[in-house]
């Protein structure tokens, strides 16, 4: 299936090369749309968009010196994150996913990853700053992190930004593990790293430029960042993102947009497909279309991970 796209589809250095392309070539394609509550469509990027407020997040984080530094990345689900994500790749600075801590929640996680990553940057909303702020503030062992909104910057930073000396085997991001066994555990990716695992996983499950995602997967996982999100955009295609929280909430509103925005590949742990034929009633049912939903599963992606990744070189984080 598709087999000539995986054959013909272009090969990249690195993920800033692929997104400069990918606006380059198809500016107006529709690339990422959110659906605040899992059913209301708030916010949508093309790849010339999503491009253009890559570069002024990099541009603002250049400005800050941070070439070379990690940041952590706090954003809640939504679009914001992966801008930031980008923007910290196209600025050439290491990304960290991870969530927002939430209220009166132990910081002890996000303490041990910034400790163990040495980062000197956190990454989130406007709304977020100052609730942060005042966590961090409260707790005298944090360590210091230059707390950044990246979702009000001002558009003039777009033409300050420089393209990093960056190739394959720049570091791109840290994935961590969640530390509910013990302290969380970093993995050192590189751009070559992420890209081989995009390779893979759309030779696997035969994606093209016409393959539609849907997923309501944490954007600071793995299989949410790497399966779900960035997927799409390694391949040319389209993704609508909604919280776990929306999901979690309402699991029709994951098979509503499935329906609706015709997805042909959305993948979620065994448990969600359980809750889905417990929860929906029979009239919800009779509302869904969902012959367009080709990929189900995302136990190819595991076994991909599993089989595939070990000779691209990831390494654990050594600081």
């Amino acid at each position: 299936m598709n087999g000539n796209f995986y054959e013909k589809s272009p090969v990249f250095s690195t993920w800033v090369d692929l997104l400069q392309y990918r606006a380059r070539e198809h500016p107006y394609r529709l690339a990422y749309l959110f659906l605040e509550d899992g059913e209301r469509e708030t916010a949508r990027l093309s790849y010339a968009e999503l491009d253009r407020q890559t570069r002024i997040t990099a541009a603002c984080l250049q400005s800050l010196e941070a070439t070379g530094e990690r940041a952590l990345l706090l954003h809640p689900p939504g679009l914001e994150f992966l801008v930031a994500f980008l923007g910290c790749l196209y600025a050439g600075v290491v990304a960290i996913p991870a969530y927002p801590p939430r209220r009166n929640q132990n910081l002890s996680r996000l303490k041990a990853i910034v400790t163990d990553s040495q980062s000197t940057l956190a990454l989130a909303t406007a709304s977020q700053v100052a609730g942060l702020e005042a966590r961090f503030a409260r707790e005298p062992e944090f360590p210091s992190s230059h707390l950044l909104a990246t979702d009000n910057l001002d558009e003039v930073w777009e033409a300050d930004w420089q393209e990093p000396e960056i190739d394959g085997d720049t570091l791109a991001f840290l994935q961590y593990t969640s530390g509910s066994t013990g302290a969380p555990k970093g993995v050192m990716v590189t751009h070559s790293n992420l890209l081989h695992n995009e390779r893979v996983i759309q030779k696997v499950f035969g994606h093209s430029e016409k393959t539609r995602f849907v997923s309501w997967l944490p954007l600071f996982h793995d299989m949410g960042l790497v399966g779900s999100a960035l997927q799409p955009l390694y391949i040319g295609g389209m993704c609508a993102l909604m919280s776990p929280v929306a999901f979690l909430q309402k699991p029709f509103r994951w098979l509503q947009a499935i329906s609706h925005y015709r997805g042909t590949t959305s993948g979620a742990p065994n448990f969600a497909y359980d809750l889905c034929v417990r929860q929906l009633a029979q009239e919800q049912r009779d509302t869904l279309e969902l012959s367009c939903w080709v990929q189900r599963s995302l136990r190819l992606v595991v076994f991909a991970t599993r089989h595939f990744l070990p000779a691209t070189g990831w390494r654990k984080q050594h600081c």
